[in-house]
């Protein structure tokens, strides 16, 4: 659970980093996302990165709902007298909710621009060279063009923050790294790119929508 949600924390880093050049909204820019795009589905190296990537998601999803059961089984009755909230936060006992709603998010993601760069009518375009070059970018951006999608992927970004918030940290106490003089950093590391990975994501529909 920790190793792979370590994964796809990184992938998120090199995600953003991809996806942050819808913020140039130029025809140049327009290229460079389509030819990004172009690359992350057809350099060999990136696919086979990409199906270890598909199977992280799927595994940290299903040992996160077989850890969920296990939980409830552990307890099935509750304590007569409990304050849960003195010793975590609402977040960190709401792990699997949170955990579905990204996991459902991933799905709708995953249908509108995966599935379309992959097996859709793209629309098309000529690199630089001339060559024909799926147009991804007017896709996304008719995509951010409806107000219920940019809402929808700016809740979607909180709810991925307060997932992060715990599930950063908790990995490496998961993994036994904790340490007195360490602990602290990776906590406000966590925390760090808890909050800015996710605000510089929902950034790029806000700006495309306001924009478009």
């Amino acid at each position: 659970m920790a190793l792979t949600g370590l994964f796809l924390s990184v992938f998120l880093i090199t995600h953003l980093a991809g996806n942050l050049q819808l913020l140039d909204m130029s025809p140049e820019g327009q290229q460079k996302f389509n030819e990004y795009a172009r690359f992350m589905t057809t350099f060999p190296l990136v696919k086979l990165v990409s199906y270890v990537l598909y199977f992280s998601i799927l595994f940290h999803a299903f040992d996160g709902f077989l850890l969920a059961i296990q939980n409830r089984k552990a307890r099935p009755v509750k304590y007569a007298y409990e304050k849960p909230g003195a010793n975590s936060t609402w977040y960190a006992r709401q792990m699997a909710l949170l955990g579905t709603l990204i996991l459902v998010f991933i799905v709708m993601h995953m249908k509108h621009f995966w599935y379309e760069m992959h097996f859709g009518e793209l629309p098309m375009t000529v690199d630089k060279s001339g060559e024909p070059l799926k147009d991804l970018y007017t896709v996304v951006a008719a995509a951010f063009t409806q107000l219920w999608y940019v809402a929808l992927y700016v809740v979607m970004m909180g709810v991925l923050a307060f997932h992060l918030l715990h599930g950063f940290q908790s990995a490496f106490q998961s993994l036994g790294l904790n340490h007195p003089r360490y602990t602290p950093i990776i906590k406000n590391v966590g925390v760090f790119f808890a909050v800015v990975v996710p605000i510089f994501f929902a950034l790029i529909p806000v700006w495309m929508f306001i924009n478009r």
